[in-house]
């Protein structure tokens, strides 16, 4: 058996070789090396799959997120309501940008924003809600864009782990994740479904104007040299990530169905126990993981466990050569950096027992069946003689 990984990007890395090794090479002749054509022609790619309006690369995704809060003229003192439960990018850029993070709960199957908690922490100064679709199920949009609509607020969703992800509507249509906002950001780190191999990232929207206005913000407030117009960052793709992003671009959809097939794996080994409690979809599809759409594309798969040492789990994986990970540990609303005295530990039941009880096994495009196998079997022969 090869040795277990959290993330193959090696064995992602050979199947495409050729292609990205002549394609770097081609920049580097080309000495195009920002904003070249490799940069703009991913631009346009991503936008046909994504079917939105506008891409603007950046980046990282922290940026993408602060731009797209710039981008909307968000004041300080502003507040901004988003999941506790979560990476500390998405209200690290809040706090950068002086605005207030609202922290809330989220939904127990989903791990993802709860909208009555969204509901219940609007206040006249709310002005935009930050949905995270966490570990690549989206949140639920029926429920966010009502709310929004039903106060006036901007709906910026943080789509670092769900590109290829899509979300079927109440009505039945159907948006890829990203385009159903007012404006949404991505990451293109290495270990995302669509990863480069540096930093990099993206703004989406539809809004012809807001598009103009973060174009301007990712590139010193300029839309003429020398000339600026508003205040702006430095946040741009190379054109090396650019091309290797569009190595990997037609290929997401067939390395978003390779994780959920992992994902089914998982699934049915794991089946039956009455102390573990796998990724939950929370859409009524086909299957409990879909085969004819990509609702969850498990960015990460992450499961509970219950009436279990969690961490010494994770020592014993470790133990067995199996890495993983808990995502995330500690609450943001008990981060340092993020306490608030407006926090009452009664508003966060669900993030306070997740972050008990989640682990992260090993997900990427590369996974073998029997590295899958050996995985679920170290872990029922841990919770079997618990």
């Amino acid at each position: 058996m090869k040795k277990i990984q959290m993330v193959d990007l090696k064995g992602q890395y050979a199947q495409i070789k050729d292609q990205v090794d002549q394609s770097v090479l081609d920049v580097i002749a080309s000495s195009a090396f920002i904003n070249g054509p490799e940069v703009h022609a991913f631009q346009k790619e991503l936008e046909e799959y994504l079917d939105v309006k506008h891409v603007i690369p950046c980046a990282n995704g922290t940026d993408a997120l602060q731009i797209a809060m710039m981008g909307l003229g968000l004041k300080p003192g502003d507040e901004v309501i988003t999941a506790d439960f979560t990476f500390a990018a998405t209200v690290e850029v809040i706090a950068l940008l002086q605005l207030t993070p609202v922290l809330v709960d989220v939904e127990k199957d989903s791990f993802n924003i709860d909208p009555e908690a969204v509901r219940k922490a609007i206040t006249p100064k709310t002005k935009a809600i930050v949905p995270v679709h966490l570990f690549g199920q989206c949140a639920n949009m029926d429920a966010i864009l009502e709310i929004a609509k039903e106060h006036d607020l901007y709906v910026i969703e943080d789509n670092a782990q769900a590109i290829g992800a899509s979300y079927t509507f109440a009505d039945g249509s159907v948006k890829k994740a990203g385009g159903i906002g007012h404006v949404a950001s991505t990451s293109f780190f290495p270990s995302k479904n669509l990863g480069c191999y540096g930093d990099g990232g993206a703004i989406f929207t539809n809004d012809d104007d807001l598009a103009h206005t973060i174009r301007g913000i990712v590139n010193h407030g300029m839309y003429k040299r020398y000339h600026h117009d508003v205040v702006g960052v430095n946040s741009r793709l190379d054109s090396i990530q650019a091309t290797i992003l569009r190595a990997k671009l037609p290929h997401l959809d067939r390395y978003n169905a390779a994780r959920q097939n992992a994902a089914r794996k998982y699934n049915a080994a794991l089946a039956g126990n009455d102390n573990i409690i796998t990724p939950q979809i929370t859409k009524a599809c086909e299957s409990p993981i879909c085969t004819g759409c990509n609702c969850h594309v498990f960015h990460q798969y992450t499961l509970r466990v219950v009436n279990v040492d969690r961490d010494a789990l994770v020592k014993h994986l470790n133990e067995n050569g199996i890495p993983c990970g808990v995502y995330y540990p500690i609450p943001l609303h008990l981060q340092k950096a993020y306490k608030d005295e407006r926090y009452n530990e009664a508003d966060f039941p669900i993030t306070n027992q997740l972050v008990k009880e989640v682990i992260s096994l090993p997900m990427h495009t590369e996974l073998e069946d029997e590295q899958i196998e050996f995985i679920t079997k170290t872990i029922l022969e841990f919770i079997n003689k618990s």
